[in-house]
C-alpha cells in the first residue's frame, strides 16, 4: 500500500503533515455475462490506465487462441463458384455462413466435423456432427436450405486451433474439392477501454481503467483477460532478464519460462490425474518438474497410470530427460531467488 503525505494547515497556521493511505490497485467485475464483461482496475498512478489498456486491448483482439473451420469439402462440388445440388444457396453463400460457426475447442489438435442432411428443410449448425474435442456454441446458426425432397447434402469440415484471423487466400496447395474458409480464431469480438479520474483522500491525480470486452461466447470475458495477461507476462519475462549472462546450453531443450509457467489445464490430462494434482496444490508445469518422478506417486489418487500419462504429456513438450529437466528447473528457481536477493540488497 502506497503512502502519500499532504500538508494541512492547523488553526495555529502551522502546516501539519497528514499521511493518506493509497490502496493497492485491484480489479473489480462490474458486470459479466457469457459474452460480455465490464471491469474496473484501480486506483492507478496517472498515465498507467492507458499504459495498461492499450497492450491489453491489442492482445485481446489479436493473440488469444481459438478454434475455427479452415476448409470444407462438399460432395459433388469442385470449386467455390459451383452450385450445391439441391440447395438454394451457392457455395460462396454457404461458405460465408460456415465462417460464422463459433467453436469452443477442448484440445490443440485439429479435427473433423461432418454434416449429412437429407430431404427438404433448413440446415443449421446444430445439424453438424462434431467430436467431443469441439463444441458448437451457436447451433441455431442458419447454414442453408434444401429445397428438394429427394436431395441430400454431405459436407466435411476441417477444424484447427490458432490465433487472430487467417484469410482463406493465405491457404495454398489444397487438393481439388477442398475449399479454404476465412478462419476467425479470436474469441474476442470487441474491446473498449476508457480512463476514469479517481479520488483517493484529498488527491485527484489518480485514475482507473474501465475495460469492456465482448466475446463470441466461446470464452468468458474473465478467461480472456487472464489469457491476455499471461501472454503479456511471458514477453515481459524476457525483458526482465536483459543484461544477464545466458545459461550454458544443456543436452536437452531445457525448460523455457513459457513451459515453466504453463497452467496444468493446457496439458489436457484426464480428469482423475488433473484433479489429483490440483488437490495437491499444483497449478503449473514448473511445479511438477521441480518434483522427482518418484514424488509424484506420493500424491493422493496418483498412481502408475497417472504417472505414465503425465510422462507422455511432458515428452510431447520435449521434456523427456528427467535428470536434465530437474536441473533446469532448479536453475530457473535459483535465478529467481538471486533476483529477489539482489532487489532486497538494493532496497537496503
Amino acid at each position: 500500500m502506497e503512502q502519500t503525505t499532504i500538508s494541512i494547515t492547523s488553526e495555529f497556521g502551522i502546516d501539519e503533515p497528514d499521511i493518506v493511505e493509497v490502496p493497492d490497485p485491484s480489479i473489480e467485475v462490474l458486470e459479466e455475462t457469457e459474452n460480455y464483461g465490464r471491469f474496473r482496475l484501480g486506483p492507478l498512478t496517472r498515465g498507467y490506465a492507458t499504459t495498461l489498456g492499450t497492450p491489453l486491448r491489442r492482445v485481446l483482439l489479436s493473440s488469444l487462441k481459438g478454434a475455427a473451420v479452415t476448409w470444407i469439402k462438399i460432395d459433388g462440388v469442385l470449386h467455390e463458384y459451383s452450385e450445391i445440388p439441391g440447395m438454394r444457396e451457392n457455395v460462396q453463400t454457404f461458405m460465408l455462413n460456415v465462417k460464422k460457426i463459433r467453436l469452443r475447442g477442448h484440445t490443440n489438435r485439429p479435427g473433423k466435423m461432418r454434416l449429412e442432411a437429407n430431404g427438404e428443410g433448413e440446415i443449421s449448425a446444430g445439424d453438424i456432427i462434431a467430436p467431443a474435442d469441439f463444441e458448437i456454441v451457436n447451433p441455431e446458426l442458419r447454414l442453408g436450405y434444401i429445397d428438394n425432397a429427394e436431395a441430400s447434402v454431405t459436407v466435411e469440415f476441417n477444424v484447427e486451433t490458432g490465433e487472430g484471423y487467417i484469410p482463406a487466400a493465405s491457404h495454398e496447395g489444397f487438393p481439388i474439392g477442398h475449399l479454404p474458409v476465412d478462419a476467425i480464431y479470436s474469441p474476442v469480438v470487441r474491446v473498449n477501454y476508457s480512463v476514469e479520474r479517481t479520488r483517493v483522500g484529498q488527491f485527484t491525480n489518480y485514475e482507473s481503467l474501465l475495460l469492456e470486452i465482448w466475446t463470441d461466447g466461446t470464452k468468458a470475458p474473465t478467461s480472456a483477460i487472464q489469457e491476455a495477461t499471461d501472454t503479456l507476462l511471458s514477453h515481459f519475462f524476457i525483458l526482465k532478464n536483459v543484461g544477464t549472462e545466458p545459461q550454458t546450453p544443456t543436452k536437452s531443450m531445457g525448460v523455457s519460462p513459457e513451459i515453466y509457467n504453463m497452467p496444468l489445464e493446457q496439458l489436457e490430462l484426464t480428469g482423475r490425474t488433473f484433479n489429483a494434482m490440483k488437490r495437491h496444490g499444483l497449478s503449473k508445469v514448473g511445479e511438477i518438474l521441480a518434483m522427482a518422478p518418484e514424488e509424484w506417486l506420493n500424491i493422493r489418487n496418483f498412481g502408475e497410470k497417472s504417472r505414465s500419462e503425465l510422462n507422455a504429456k511432458l515428452e510431447a513438450l520435449g521434456l523427456n530427460d528427467e535428470e536434465t529437466v530437474t536441473d533446469d528447473v532448479a536453475s530457473i528457481e535459483s535465478s529467481e531467488e538471486t533476483d529477489i536477493q539482489v532487489e532486497d540488497q538494493e532496497t537496503e
